[in-house]
């Protein structure tokens, strides 16, 4: 048995993403290198056995919504996309999503959602606060569950 949760991300952003963030973006989805620079998540730990059997935890940066191609434990395939808004809706950038994660990876990739969610457009933040990202589901599962950030924060259905 795998703890693997599917992530669905469709998420309208706002024209006024600045490139520097745009371009880490596209470093986390698969879709370009790594900027030397990170502001969106700035640390990824990773433990590591040190030399003398002690337990040291190092920076291993890694793109979080990078996987592309068949999925392990969902059907179909990850991907991740990033393009300019079209079809009469104005400026902006859509993106969609679709990753396996495990629960150990929560805290980092609620990061980046955190980030996504704060440059979410407008119309999808909803009366009470929330911004529905998209949707997760544990991968045995048929129902998936709303992907909310409030004020920040995650809200993992896990």
């Amino acid at each position: 048995m795998a703890d693997i949760y599917e992530l669905m991300l469709t998420v309208d952003l706002r024209d006024d993403v600045p490139d520097d963030e745009l371009d880490e973006l596209r470093w986390h989805l698969g879709l370009g290198s790594q900027p030397e620079d990170l502001r969106i998540v700035k640390e990824f730990p990773h433990a590591v056995e040190g030399e003398h059997g002690e337990l040291v935890v190092e920076n291993h940066p890694v793109p979080l919504l990078g996987c592309h191609g068949a999925a392990t434990k969902l059907t179909g395939a990850l991907v991740s996309v990033l393009a300019r808004s079209g079809c009469g809706r104005g400026g902006g950038w859509v993106l969609t999503s679709r990753q396996e994660f495990h629960p150990d990876e929560a805290e980092v990739l609620g990061e980046l959602l955190s980030w996504i969610a704060g440059k979410a457009s407008d119309y999808q933040r909803e009366p009470d606060g929330n911004i529905q990202l998209g949707w997760t589901r544990f991968y045995e599962e048929q129902q998936p569950e709303p992907l909310m950030v409030r004020d920040g924060v995650v809200g993992w259905p896990l």
